[in-house]
């Protein structure tokens, strides 16, 4: 058994896990200690394993909102769901209802936070946005920002919500190639559990981690808080199809078409993966649509998917996650989609509670903010849209360089990257040892001269496989 959430008392042997658990916890099960391949493929086409799922066909990741018992030798003896995903809303009003956000979530962030010096990474969206709200003047929040090497200003909506409040406020700027020198280390710590694309704060994590003591993180309050973009009364195949839609990579499922063929797996990959998610679809009891699909992505994406890399953090400091907490998932499902739809609820508690922050512009709607960026659609805004596009392809033109926007754009373009890259796919007889050579350079051409951001997420897909066969997969085989 891997990972730590043991309950506290005289059971050493139980575990109890929360209703989005912020760590991977694995269990040793019956079975062969073999690659579980269908569950590669999956892993290969969405980016996270499903439910259950591990490299390996005995081991097994314990599920959300469950307790477990285990025997003397570590095995799963017994479990059992203590709590699923609802829909009973109250009948409230937004101002009631954001109201009763506020209460709670500034009951969770200070019990937790209470005397420490917290770091807070900010951006331009309203998770970030609404945890300075919640904290206030707060002495002791140490902030931070970070962009691309030759990209956008994204730190300048952190600079403005450090103005406000009167945080201390640093900038860092996310190096070209920086994966080349943490990706073992990175590779340790989320257990290839997770691509190396996405955790940018692996660059610079030895200087955030000395800005206070304590992680104030707003992973998936985007998800919680707003709809998921269909009609509350779509029709249960249709949502199917939509959190397919919504997991698969571009590029994701070729991939693992083309290693389902190769291993020689019976049936088919589409139909197994449709399977696989109308089944776990099917057990969640919610007729409102945009709730059932949110439950499925809290308990099926958010621990496989968001908690993957959140050991990035915690192996440096704590962390403190409110929209992770469990009085925060249950409060959502008593609030109605009406009023979860389009952010309502964090974008009025923004203004209640600092008018100042809810002036500062919104990222999605710049340079709007959100008293106006309704209005951004409006006739009257195509010209401050038409500039903003222009200002962009002014930009690379002027530089000789395409802006970057894509956290795979830094690691994989270029002469340096490639070659590291290359070594890592071709250099490496211990991924050929699963993955058929022909796989490997087949997706690698097609990065390189076909389609390089639809086929951005195989490739990583692929060095992250590798990076599991050279520091992972040998280790849990003896």
């Amino acid at each position: 058994m891997t990972g730590s959430n043991k309950i506290s008392g005289n059971f050493q042997n139980k575990i109890k896990t929360s209703l989005i658990p912020q760590k991977q916890i694995f269990a040793r099960v019956d079975g062969e200690n073999s690659l579980n391949l269908k569950a590669i493929c999956i892993f290969a086409a969405t980016g996270f394993f499903l439910e259950k799922d591990t490299y390996y066909n005995n081991l097994t990741a314990l599920q959300p909102a469950t307790e477990y018992l285990f025997s003397e030798e570590n095995c799963i003896a017994k479990s059992e769901v203590y709590w699923k995903w609802n829909y009973n809303p109250k009948d409230v009003t937004l101002k009631q209802a954001t109201e009763e956000f506020a209460q709670l979530f500034e009951k969770i962030t200070f019990d937790s936070l209470k005397n420490k010096k917290i770091i807070l990474p900010l951006s331009g969206g309203l998770d970030s946005r609404s945890q300075a709200a919640a904290l206030g003047n707060t002495s002791d929040v140490n902030c931070y920002s970070y962009k691309f090497s030759g990209s956008f200003d994204e730190t300048k909506y952190g600079k403005e919500i450090c103005k406000v409040n009167n945080y201390s406020f640093k900038e860092y700027i996310i190096p070209e190639g920086y994966l080349w020198n943490v990706i073992n280390e990175l590779s340790q710590i989320n257990q290839c559990y997770a691509d190396f694309t996405h955790p940018r704060q692996m660059a610079v994590i030895n200087e955030i981690k000395d800005l206070g003591e304590i992680f104030y993180l707003g992973h998936w309050g985007d998800v919680l808080f707003d709809d998921m973009g269909i009609e509350d009364n779509t029709d249960f195949n249709e949502q199917t199809g939509i959190i397919l839609k919504k997991i698969l990579k571009k590029g994701g499922t070729e991939l693992a078409e083309e290693l389902w063929k190769s291993w020689g797996l019976e049936g088919n990959f589409k139909e197994y993966l449709r399977n696989r998610i109308s089944e776990l679809h099917g057990q969640i009891q919610i007729e409102n649509a945009n709730s059932a699909v949110r439950a499925f992505k809290s308990m099926y994406w958010a621990p496989r998917w968001t908690s993957a890399n959140m050991n990035v953090f915690e192996k440096y400091r704590p962390v403190f996650l409110p929209y992770y907490s469990d009085e925060m998932c249950k409060f959502i499902c008593n609030v109605p989609e009406e009023l979860l739809s389009g952010r309502k609820i964090q974008i009025e508690y923004i203004k209640m509670k600092n008018p100042d922050l809810a002036e500062i512009p919104w990222q999605n709607y710049e340079p709007l903010n959100l008293y106006n960026f309704k209005e951004y659609t409006d006739k009257k805004n195509i010209p401050m849209r038409a500039l903003k596009k222009a200002k962009k392809i002014l930009s690379e033109k002027l530089s000789g360089k395409r802006i970057i926007t894509r956290n795979w754009e830094i690691q994989f373009l270029g002469e340096d990257n490639d070659i590291r890259l290359k070594k890592y796919l071709f250099e490496n007889n211990k991924l050929t040892e699963i993955l058929p050579a022909n796989v490997i350079k087949n997706f690698y051409d097609k990065f390189r001269y076909t389609d390089n951001i639809y086929y951005s997420h195989p490739l990583s897909m692929l060095l992250t496989l590798s990076a599991f066969a050279n520091n992972i997969h040998p280790g849990f085989a003896k």
